[in-house]
């Protein structure tokens, strides 16, 4: 994971509010939540001037948040205990 990746990233859904970065999700792609409304998930793909948000339910936001758990463990990344935190926040 590259150092962009120690901040915690927001984005702001145009129906939905602000959005939180749960994990990455590959592809160009990452998994981000809602911070406010009632819990939802989506893919978000970043365009050179906008963003494309696919709402995907939740095992399958839980099933792309464990891919990364088990990348940054068998990278050694040292992004693994923030990915944990996160991963507890948002489904445990």
């Amino acid at each position: 994971m590259t150092a962009e990746a120690s901040t915690e990233r927001y984005l702001n859904h145009p129906t939905f509010g602000l959005l939180y970065q749960v994990a990455p999700a590959g592809e160009g792609r990452d998994l981000f939540a809602t911070l406010y409304a009632q819990r939802m998930f989506f893919l978000v793909t970043m365009q050179s001037r906008n963003a494309h948000f696919e709402v995907i339910p939740l095992m399958d936001a839980r099933h792309y948040a464990e891919q990364n758990l088990a990348r940054a463990r068998r990278d050694g990344s040292s992004m693994l205990p923030r990915w944990r935190q996160l991963f507890d926040q948002t489904f445990i």
